[in-house]
């Protein structure tokens, strides 16, 4: 494993003078670590060989990233690894994502291993996906397997585009990988303890405030000792004490996940946060739902607007049969947010340029206009929208 600048520059060179693509995989310490930095790099180049990099001694890979601007980068399920491959000076210019082609060319399973396997006929090495990546030092069985990820990426992304080639699909896919790799880093989450797993029992304003409190103590826990959140406190047992209210610490302890094993100090700490919201005054309390931009949930389309909601079930009916024909999700063929708002606010006279012209304005490729735009239009005239 590259793990000292000498080692790096030598890496650097060697990738910039290979030829062709370069395969790029990353792994992370999810379920184990703080946040979603990466703790191995791997990158594969014709002329160049394998690559394992440690980002941990080498948290700067500015250099390498600047080497293989203007090629192509291969990446499987990119937009897991871009955002830490970002934190570390490495963001592609160019990109081919095999999942993403794989969905484009309507394969059915689209993980590495399933890709791998039914496209170019090997089998994967398995079982060190889910392991702790910053382990130091890291055993060479999963070294071998990390290496192994990147191995065949730039193989199976020839064979990709043979086959979206032979599906007349070879002009939408470096649509979708621009957009990719052109899209800016995305927006810190408004209030993410709502994400909290089973905030749906969650009812009052003041039980909201128990998870919010309890939820951001966690959060600076976790950050400041670099482990995972859940490794801190379960959501199960935020959504607990939240649905209890506890009184005192006796009561806390009582409750499932604040078992035997917490310390009393422990105890302390987050009854004091379960205090601290029970304290607050009305007005402080947070809402029952996060403010909504754009539409309106569509299960309040029927009361609101009749008219939008028929021209929806119509959109979306009309969608999923042009995406079986096509053979792609949905999704993959066109953002339901940009069908959501189309039917809600649609243009004043329903036709394809209109339909289109509002589709490119919520981000849709001019592809997915071509493909879509017709058929929305005659599925939103025929409701009468």
């Amino acid at each position: 494993m590259i793990a000292d600048a000498d080692a790096l520059d030598r890496v650097v060179a060697a990738f910039a003078a290979g030829s062709g693509p370069v395969a790029v995989d990353a792994e992370r310490a999810s379920g184990y670590r703080y946040g979603q930095r990466a703790y191995l790099v791997q990158l594969r180049r014709q002329g160049a060989g394998t690559a394992l990099i440690d980002p941990v001694a080498c948290p700067d890979l500015s250099g390498l990233g600047e080497a293989l601007s203007g090629v192509e980068w291969v990446l499987h399920a990119a937009t897991q690894d871009l955002p830490c491959l970002r934190e570390i000076g490495m963001v592609p210019t160019r990109l081919f994502d095999t999942e993403l082609a794989g969905r484009l060319a309507g394969f059915p399973r689209v993980g590495l291993g399933a890709m791998v396997e039914n496209v170019l006929g090997f089998v994967l090495e398995k079982g060190h996906s889910a392991v702790d990546w910053s382990t130091r030092p890291l055993p060479e069985p999963w070294l071998r397997y990390a290496a192994l990820d990147v191995e065949l990426l730039v193989d199976l992304r020839d064979a990709l585009e043979k086959e979206l080639d032979r599906q007349g699909k070879l002009d939408w896919a470096p649509q979708e990988f621009d957009a990719l790799a052109s899209a800016p880093p995305p927006e810190p989450r408004k209030d993410p303890w709502r994400r909290t797993s089973g905030m749906h029992k969650v009812r009052r304003r003041r039980q909201l405030a128990v998870v919010r409190e309890l939820w951001q103590t966690r959060d600076r826990i976790a950050r400041r000792r670099d482990v995972s959140p859940g490794k801190v406190l379960s959501d199960a047992a935020i959504v607990e004490a939240a649905l209890a209210l506890p009184s005192n610490v006796h009561a806390l302890a009582a409750l499932n996940g604040f078992g035997h094993r917490t310390g009393r100090r422990q105890l302390e700490q987050w009854q004091a946060a379960v205090d601290r919201a029970k304290a607050l005054p009305e007005s402080e309390l947070p809402q029952q739902g996060q403010q909504v931009t754009g539409p309106p949930p569509p299960r309040a389309w029927a009361d609101k607007d009749p008219a939008a909601a028929a021209g929806r079930t119509a959109a979306r009916a009309a969608v999923s049969a042009l995406a079986e024909r096509l053979t792609m999700p949905q999704e993959n063929l066109i953002s339901p947010d940009a069908v959501r708002r189309l039917c809600w606010g649609p243009p004043r006279v329903i036709d394809p340029e209109s339909v289109g012209a509002a589709l490119a304005g919520f981000g849709a490729r001019p592809w997915q206009v071509e493909q879509v735009a017709p058929v929305l239009a005659d599925a939103l005239r025929g409701t009468g929208a």
